[in-house]
């Protein structure tokens, strides 16, 4: 439902505080425009959520009142009962949270579902919530109670947390109006008062969020909470109560009731509130026309039909469109009028699907008809189709076709996401899942990773039945798999890669072991050292080779005590080094304790992004390192010898003294080789797009690592699209001695770091679509920064590859990011604030 406030007065009868109202309008949550539910169309029942109860309780017994608390050898049992009361009378059975003896503090969380529905509800509906103890031997110990209306002064539906104040001793009363009323009396509020109310507008989503100020927020709301209750004595007791919070607000109506304006419009300066009941609802009149419009028997004429110029560039700009983008109603007309002249355009199949009312039997058939005979499509595009958009199982199954055509590597950089894209699937045996499986079987690596990424899903609660049918799939397949030329069959291939759980499992229980040590990072060292030669000596060498996570294609033997090591960090990762079957090693890291899926898929999208420059030409020497999450708190990353920019800044004053100790040459430039400082500016310009496209947030030195030869890149990717711990982030992370190791900002070889920025930004939008699909087949993903806000993420990413400019205002638009953070103050401060930081961890 919208309702405009301009219907509501004529220009000549705004009033003076009418400018205020437009320039509220313009917001983001503007006031031009209020949706809302009426509560008669809601048939689900009445939902809440008893939280918690603050406060707390007398410890004294007493009887005149009839409160009787637990004395201090009595441990309360409390529980909650909840009656709904409708015009001053019960209405449905009450209902009562369990028994919860573990306080204080005395949690429940606990959804409550009362028999009425919505529905049922009038202006004058109560809720009567009353605390209980039952822990006094004879009867039950009234604690007190509280009643409130579940609709507010303006007819419309409380939601989000309401925090009741009890009244002691007094069981709720339901009549109206009632004796225990919960909210505080406008007189004794305060300060607290306000905020919590601000609290709950925030947590509905009403007030923007912006994380370091609100941990400020937080932290301020916790010291005032601590001064009330103590200038209270903490007399009173809070109940919290999270009433259901739907997409709109919901207005009260009463079944069958009509909505009439409450008075005449008159020449007053008043706003008047009219309800128009037919806004959003079915419209027989523009469902017929739509169904004539789109006639099969039009079909015959539209295969002639030509679109005019206009029209012509109407469906190109259509065309345009990322697949972020919802097409209008006239667009979708204009699509499916022009279809059969569009089934030469491959680009046009995407959009044209999504003009199909799939709910129309015929129409769905002609359009799946029309879908084989379209020129075929690109993967790119196939991966849109794949999408939660497209249901059809005709649909998805032609994607999968599509798909059919990449090869290994190609099918690699979209392992993660077409993982992810099971759960839109129709059924646990897709087609999807079998030609995945297929794959697998044909390539090691893909197997290996495939194994990896299903197994880590298994833990979903809603999609384990799914993911574990898809991993039986995968065992019973490669079992069946006949002897290759080496003698291995299907079983022992299976074994190579099992093994590799049982590996981590291990090295779970030595970082346990290894923090568990008190003292100094070397006294850690030597326990890992011992443990690995000692208790866990099978470690050292394997009964048989195990397929290196990080590598497939390579096998292990073991582990070399003497070799590995751990990090100086919080979580105390730990380094190993590898034993291969060609007798050479590799070294690990292995993070316990740390979600990796995050930093996997930045990974892989650093991997993408790096061999769609390749494809033209540009190789901006990229570090892809590997990572592979095996859990939702565990994972491997691949050891890249390096040093952090802060540790080189330390001890050697600049980058540029660090490249010399290396490569020197006394003839070239800044007395480093012309190929090393040509890597470093590459890298620095490839890395510093890829972090602004992808909005990773929390840059500081100890996070940029840079090799001997001059590559520069980024680690550890806790914060992406656009969240950043920090205050007033730069576009990109580009430090002011970055750019002295170039020369300053006037030299030549800064130049031509914008100038590689520049030309990786614009062959970077052109794949957006791609990009932008990944993310989007993410969406259903348990990963922090993605399920927070999907598509709020996803729009963030399609902000960044600017659609609406051409390449030369991306030129402009690009240099000027790069002006505005070389010259940004404020995180070379934090900057300062962090290495303290870390100085004394």
């Amino acid at each position: 439902f919208s309702i405009s406030i301009d219907s509501a007065l004529s220009a000549d009868e705004k009033s003076p505080n009418f400018d205020f109202l437009e320039e509220k309008k313009n917001q983001k949550m503007g006031a031009s425009e209020f949706r809302f539910f009426l509560s008669c169309d809601l048939n689900s029942p009445v939902t809440f959520r008893i939280e918690k109860l603050d406060g707390t309780l007398p410890v004294e017994n007493s009887t005149d009142s009839g409160v009787v608390f637990g004395a201090e050898d009595k441990r309360p049992e409390l529980y909650v009962e909840c009656a709904l009361y409708i015009d001053g009378a019960p209405f449905g059975l009450p209902m009562r949270t369990r028994l919860n003896t573990t306080g204080p503090p005395y949690s429940w969380n606990e959804l409550i579902t009362l028999s009425s529905k919505y529905r049922d509800l009038t202006a004058h509906s109560q809720l009567a919530i009353t605390v209980w103890d039952v822990s006094c031997g004879k009867g039950q110990g009234l604690i007190g109670g509280a009643t409130i209306l579940l609709f507010n002064s303006k007819m419309q539906m409380k939601s989000g947390k309401q925090k009741l104040r009890l009244w002691q001793g007094k069981e709720a009363d339901g009549s109206f109006p009632t004796s225990t009323p919960g909210k505080v009396p406008r007189h004794e509020r305060g300060e607290l008062e306000r905020l919590e109310k601000l609290m709950n507008k925030f947590e509905r989503g009403q007030i923007q969020s912006i994380d370091w100020l609100d941990r400020l927020l937080l932290k301020s709301l916790d010291k005032i909470k601590e001064q009330e209750s103590s200038k209270h004595g903490n007399s009173y007791l809070y109940l919290v109560v999270d009433f259901c919070s739907f997409e709109h607000r919901v207005v009260f109506q009463e079944s069958g009731a009509n909505l009439l304006i409450t008075s005449p419009i008159g020449s007053t300066n008043e706003f008047v509130t009219v309800w128009d009941t037919e806004l959003g609802k079915f419209n027989p009149s523009e469902h017929k026309q739509l169904k004539l419009a789109r006639s099969l028997d039009r079909g015959i004429i539209d295969r002639d039909l030509k679109p005019s110029n206009t029209e012509r560039k109407s469906i190109q700009r259509v065309l345009k469109y990322p697949p972020t983008r919802t097409l209008s109603g006239d667009e979708r007309q204009l699509l499916w009028k022009f279809r059969f002249s569009l089934m030469s355009e491959k680009r046009a199949l995407t959009k044209f699907l999504r003009c199909v009312e799939w709910s129309d039997v015929q129409e769905a058939k002609q359009a799946i008809q029309l879908m084989y005979k379209w020129e075929t499509i690109d993967v790119c595009d196939a991966l849109e189709l794949l999408s939660p958009l497209f249901e059809s199982e005709e649909v998805r199954a032609y994607a999968v076709s599509v798909l059919e055509r990449a090869d290994d590597e190609e099918l690699q950089c979209y392992l993660l996401q077409l993982v992810q894209a099971l759960r839109f699937e129709r059924s646990d045996r897709s087609r999807l899942s079998q030609f995945l499986v297929q794959r697998a079987l044909q390539n090691i690596q893909l197997a290996s990773f495939f194994r990896w990424y299903v197994a880590v899903e298994l833990t979903d609660h809603v999609y384990n039945k799914r993911y574990f049918s898809t991993y039986d799939l995968l065992e019973q397949s490669m079992k069946k798999l006949p002897p290759d030329v080496n003698g291995e069959d299907g079983n022992k291939l299976w074994q190579s890669l099992v093994g590799q759980t049982g590996l981590t499992a291990q090295l779970v229980s030595i970082t346990r072991e290894v923090r568990n040590v008190r003292g100094n990072t070397q006294k850690k060292i030597e326990k890992l050292r011992q443990l690995l030669s000692g208790l866990l000596s099978e470690l050292t060498y394997f009964e048989e080779p195990i397929r290196s996570p990080l590598t497939p294609s390579v096998l292990i033997k073991g582990i070399v005590p003497g070799e590995s090591t751990l990090f100086k960090s919080q979580l105390n990762p730990l380094m190993l080094a590898f034993r291969t079957e060609d007798e050479g090693s590799c070294k690990v890291i292995f993070k316990k304790g740390d979600d990796l899926r995050q930093d996997q898929l930045v990974v892989q999208m650093v991997w993408l992004m790096d061999r769609l420059l390749k494809l033209e030409n540009l190789d901006l020497c990229l570090t892809p390192y590997k990572v592979l999450a095996t859990g939702h708190d565990e994972g491997m990353l691949e050891f890249i010898p390096s040093r952090s920019l802060a540790q080189i800044l330390s001890e050697h004053r600049s980058i540029t003294s660090y490249l010399q100790k290396f490569h020197p040459d006394e003839h070239a430039p800044f007395g480093i080789t012309a190929t090393c400082l040509e890597t470093f500016i590459k890298s620095c310009a490839g890395y510093s797009v890829i972090t602004y496209i992808l909005g990773i947030g929390d840059r500081h030195l100890d996070n940029l690592l840079l090799t001997d030869d001059g590559r520069l890149f980024h680690v550890d990717f806790a914060f992406i699209l656009g969240r950043d711990p920090k205050p007033f982030p730069p576009p990109m992370k580009l430090c002011k001695e970055m750019v002295e190791a170039m020369g300053g900002a006037e030299s030549q070889y800064y130049t031509r770091f914008k100038s590689y920025c520049c030309e990786a930004y614009n062959i970077l939008r052109k794949s957006s679509n791609l990009i932008l699909n990944l993310f989007y087949l993410m969406a259903g993903s348990t990963i922090p920064d993605i399920a927070s806000d999907p598509e709020k993420g996803i729009l963030k990413l399609q902000e960044k590859f600017r659609l609406d400019m051409d390449d030369e205002a991306c030129i402009h638009f690009f240099q000027d990011l790069i002006n505005e953070s070389v010259s940004a103050l404020f995180p070379q401060m934090v900057e300062t604030i962090h290495r303290w930081a870390q100085y004394w961890r």
